[in-house]
């Protein structure tokens, strides 16, 4: 079967009012962008006329400025799932714009095959190789594509020429059957493969290939400062003194790093420490950290679900394919965040956190309790699984003016059950078998910044006796001295005894 090249404009028009539209990629790595464009001027021009136009928007995570940017710019959102990092979708999403749903990455694959949020409409897929026959070499992402050309009722590719490689071999396409016919994933270390290498789409659903050129458009990560680093620093020193306690096994564990600054920072930290042997990474994103690590040999290893790099890193990466094509392994979202081979393969999870509180309780995702900002992504896939889960944060933000470390979280996505480690800039808090008065008593000392570690004593002295003693009148009150006077540090405590 012949499938036909078209613009990005007739591929738009085949897009309709309400639509449920899917796309393949991870972050921004092999996610669609032509094609997005077009929906979004389609969009633009249909309003002019007084015509309504949204879709439903459910991608593998994060997207770019050509997705989420340009349809949000064109209010052409109308649902979106699962994750987004884009600003302007971020002011619609809080403006009420778009009906924002933040489920756990690793459900959102699964979801759809149970039909939780309807019929898929429309895939949108990215590709750097193509055949007549329906196998598609997928670029740098994976996301959710498996199930997306599986479930959709229409497909549309978007040929990617930019990359000056072939990404054949990196991918390892597998999809679990759904329950009650599921069995294990057969995955037992980093390295093993369970699929093909390829993406195989029906032909008959295919409504054309639209050429494209573009890169992913990320900018490369914020140079390590004084605040990264030593968070870096004390992630891994806290690691290595875990080596020789034995509680982690000499030979060590798969790493499982998040998204952005202060989780590249960690890797580099990992990175810097004589103490950390040799490692394999099992995570659902590898940065431009990794390439280093791998590059001067102390990450042998990746399974990840994109290779979400920078330009930079990955024209880097282009030039220097053959050196990685052993060394990383791309799978869907739903495998590389899967619960069972996080806690079968007995993963160190580290991620990063807006907030923490005095008790363990961690907010990832909203600002106040109110904004959101990104979405829950997949750390908490992670954090409830994991044979160590470390949230990383530092200890203050806007100059001092506000404190990371607080009373008591104003939105809760990782509750201290999950929570084992909390790494700032100030140093470790180990939460491991403590109850909640000796998790405060180490947050306090250990991670809070010397600013605030006597409004955090204050506070503990004017609550209530009991298993987790709170001030119920006071337990916001940094948070609304922020908002009245713009510093934390101004709260006063002692009216409220």
């Amino acid at each position: 079967m012949s499938i036909p090249f078209i613009s990005a404009e007739e591929a738009a028009a085949h897009i309709k009012n309400g639509d449920n539209v899917a796309l393949s990629g991870f972050t921004p790595s092999g996610t669609p962008k032509i094609v997005p464009l077009a929906i979004a001027d389609m969009a633009t021009a249909l309003h002019k006329k007084g015509e309504p136009f949204k879709i439903n928007l459910y991608t593998g995570a994060s997207t770019n400025e050509f997705v989420d940017g340009a349809l949000s710019n064109a209010d052409a959102i109308g649902n979106r799932a699962p994750y987004q990092g884009n600003p302007t979708t971020r002011q619609s999403v809080n403006k009420g714009l778009i009906n924002f749903y933040d489920p756990h990455l690793s459900h959102m694959s699964q979801d759809i095959r149970y039909g939780f949020i309807g019929d898929i409409d429309v895939a949108i897929v990215e590709v750097t190789e193509m055949s007549p026959s329906g196998e598609f070499v997928l670029g740098a992402g994976l996301g959710m594509a498996p199930t997306i050309v599986k479930l959709a009722k229409k497909v549309i590719i978007e040929y990617c020429s930019y990359y000056q490689t072939s990404f054949r071999g990196f991918h390892d396409i597998y999809m679990p059957a759904d329950p009650p016919a599921r069995r294990e994933i057969p995955i037992y270390k980093p390295t093993d493969r369970i699929g093909s290498q390829v993406l195989r789409i029906d032909p008959a659903k295919i409504i054309g290939v639209v050429p494209s050129n573009e890169s992913e458009s990320v900018k490369s990560f914020t140079r390590l400062n004084d605040t990264t680093r030593a968070i870096g620093y004390n992630a891994a020193a806290f690691l290595a003194s875990e080596i020789k306690k034995g509680r982690i096994p000499k030979q060590f564990l798969p790493i499982q790093s998040g998204v952005g600054n202060v989780a590249n920072a960690a890797l580099y930290g990992l990175n810097e420490n004589n103490d950390i042997p040799h490692f394999q990474m099992f995570t659902e994103v590898v940065q431009d950290a990794v390439t280093d690590l791998m590059e001067n040999g102390k990450c042998t290893f990746a399974s990840t679900c994109a290779l979400a790099f920078s330009d930079k890193t990955m024209l880097h990466f282009m030039d220097n394919v053959n050196f990685y094509r052993d060394k990383i392994i791309m799978r869907p979202g739903e495998i590389t965040n899967h619960p069972e081979l996080v806690r079968r393969l007995g993963l160190i999870a580290m991620n990063t956190a807006l907030e923490c509180d005095i008790y363990g309780n961690v907010n990832s995702t909203h600002v106040n309790g109110t904004y959101m900002m990104n979405g829950i992504g997949g750390s908490g896939d992670f954090a409830r699984n994991a044979w160590l889960s470390i949230f990383l944060t530092p200890s203050i933000q806007k100059d001092g003016a506000i404190s990371t470390i607080v009373p008591m979280v104003t939105h809760v996505d990782h509750n201290e059950h999950d929570v084992r480690v909390i790494v700032t800039d100030q140093g470790v808090a180990d939460l491991r078998n403590k109850a909640p008065m000796q998790r405060a008593r180490e947050i306090i000392e250990n991670c809070v910044h010397p600013d605030y570690k006597q409004l955090m004593w204050d506070y503990l002295k004017i609550c209530r006796q009991g298993h987790m003693p709170h001030n119920l009148k006071a337990a916001f009150a940094m948070h609304q001295t922020f908002q009245e006077l713009g510093d934390m540090r101004l709260t006063d405590f002692s009216k409220f005894e």
